[in-house]
């Protein structure tokens, strides 16, 4: 049985506790959620090549078989949406911001549950082709790089609320689910008659807290192909027929998740006292080099409409972003909500315990995390411990005693075992170099290797001997720093996380680094 997240009140959070007077509670859970269906037996010709022998089609006849399901596929939905008075548009650039619109005609329209509307819109995707062979003089099926008409179904669910369905309508028939965490809970907490209070898909008030976050660790039970299939047996009425041929079935998998730590402060202008002091140290103590500066558009780089008069309701905020590889974590100001979100795009950097897909008898052990939705839950768990990391970075430099204090084990010779460990000097180039790169935010995702270290430390190794001596010289610094109690290793893996007191002592002594000497003269005086 999988063990529940406890919820922040039985695991205080260091910067929960911190700021308690000005913070009413934390939620945690998944924000947005793309659910992706394949039928993967047909990525591959020669399955594709027997599902149209089994469906007595020639290859040559292969277009206009495609097509035709293509034509009766958009027939059946869009005729759904006509019976159900919803409106269908054609959408002559993909660019168009879809849920946008969809939203404005549900409030138009006042539709509460149900269907809101159909798009349809020709988009890139991987797609069949039935080519000639010049050497074979054949013809044959290839998956290539196209484009084709895709639907999206926009409806209003009883269990999840708002979700929108992306529909492939050509061979392999791909199938996208958006739906988000927030709006599920919030459904929730409308049927138990908790009161709360929404702005967009932000919940800064939560009338029992603690009831919010176990609805949210109950999200993460849910059977995920049971809840994908169901959405779209209820709007694409020829996928029975589509699946037939071969009696395929879809799998389903996570393409990307965000998972998102909300600390909700009393009022926006708690969180604005201590903002600019976060915005600070993530900058200079977790070497953000991204900062954006936004007006309430959660991703401004693609916010391409004007300014209309709900301008005055975006707050002016900074985010900071982290990137490693393809997966990020990102903190930034909704409201009077700190939200710290860590996004999943890559789960193969992470590990899941579990046995091998293909034999349910072998012995588990930490094999790559899946984009299955087997792994969901996994999923969730390295994505709050992201979250927690970064929350705890931000609370690292406590007040109330004194750096020197702090400072002296850590400039002493240290043993471990038999063997002695030389002080460290955080003022000294070399240190304070080491120092600054284990503290980078985007290790705070799934940690530093020696590799990481390596190339943060070193130039590119022009042979392999410089590389393994590279290598064998931060082998013995990761040892110097746990010896110091800095950083800890994650277990069964070659992965390190800074500890919190490394966190907190690291964090000092580069704020005294970086200070004003003439403003810490007239603090002294």
């Amino acid at each position: 049985m999988k063990k529940p997240f406890l919820s922040p009140s039985d695991t205080p959070d260091p910067f929960v506790a911190r700021h308690q007077d000005d913070v009413i509670g934390m939620l945690q859970g998944f924000d947005r959620l793309r659910l992706q269906g394949t039928l993967r037996a047909l990525y591959f010709p020669e399955i594709m090549q027997e599902y149209l022998w089994q469906a007595k089609v020639l290859w040559k006849d292969f277009k206009s078989f495609a097509t035709g399901l293509t034509q009766r596929m958009r027939a059946e939905i869009e005729s759904l949406a006509r019976e159900a008075q919803r409106p269908v548009l054609y959408l002559p650039s993909s660019q168009t911001r879809k849920e946008t619109l969809a939203k404005e005609i549900a409030q138009r329209d006042g539709v509460e549950q149900g269907l809101v509307a159909v798009f349809s819109c020709v988009e890139a995707c991987r797609a069949y082709r039935a080519v000639g062979n010049r050497q074979s003089q054949k013809l044959e099926l290839r998956l290539q790089e196209g484009r084709c008409t895709h639907l999206y179904v926009y409806l209003i669910d009883e269990v999840v609320g708002w979700v929108h369905l992306r529909l492939q309508t050509w061979f392999p028939f791909l199938i996208q689910i958006c739906l988000n965490g927030r709006e599920w809970l919030a459904r929730r907490l409308s049927q138990e008659g908790i009161g709360f209070r929404r702005v967009d898909n932000a919940l800064p008030w939560i009338e029992e807290v603690a009831r919010a976050q176990q609805l949210m660790d109950q999200q993460l039970s849910t059977d995920w192909p049971g809840l994908c299939e169901r959405l779209v047996a209820g709007c694409h009425p020829l996928q029975g027929e589509i699946l037939a041929p071969l009696s395929l079935s879809y799998y389903w998998t996570v393409a990307e998740s965000e998972y998102a730590s909300d600390v909700m402060f009393r009022d926006r202008a708690a969180l604005e006292r201590i903002y600019p002091g976060l915005v600070r140290f993530g900058m200079q103590g977790l070497h953000c080099d991204q900062v954006l500066r936004y007006l309430g558009c959660r991703r401004p780089e693609i916010f391409a409409g004007e300014v209309h008069s709900d301008s005055r309701r975006r707050q002016e905020g900074v985010r900071l972003k982290h990137w490693v590889n393809r997966n990020s974590l990102k903190m930034y100001d909704k409201g009077s909500i700190l939200r710290v979100e860590a996004t999943i795009n890559d789960p193969s950097e992470f590990k899941v315990y579990r046995g091998p897909e293909n034999d349910q008898n072998a012995p588990k052990r930490w094999r790559v995390l899946r984009r299955s939705t087997a792994d969901t839950f996994r999923r969730a768990q390295v994505s709050q411990a992201a979250t927690k990391r970064y929350l705890e970075a931000m609370s690292s430099v406590q007040p109330g005693s004194a750096l020197g204090q702090q400072a002296q084990a850590l400039c002493r010779p240290v043993r471990k075992g038999t063997k002695r460990y030389r002080a460290l000097n955080p003022f000294a180039p070399g240190d304070a170099r080491l120092l600054k790169a284990i503290c980078a935010g985007e290790f705070l995702i799934h940690g530093l290797r020696n590799r990481d270290l390596r190339q943060a430390l070193f130039a590119q190794a022009k042979n392999k001997l410089q590389q393994r001596r590279q290598s064998a010289a931060i082998t013995r610094q990761l040892a110097l720093l746990r010896a110091h109690r800095l950083i800890a290793k994650v277990p069964k893996s070659h992965r390190y996380h800074l500890t919190p007191r490394g966190r907190r002592l690291i964090s000092a002594f580069q704020a005294a680094q970086n200070s004003d000497i003439d403003q810490l003269l007239k603090l002294a005086a």
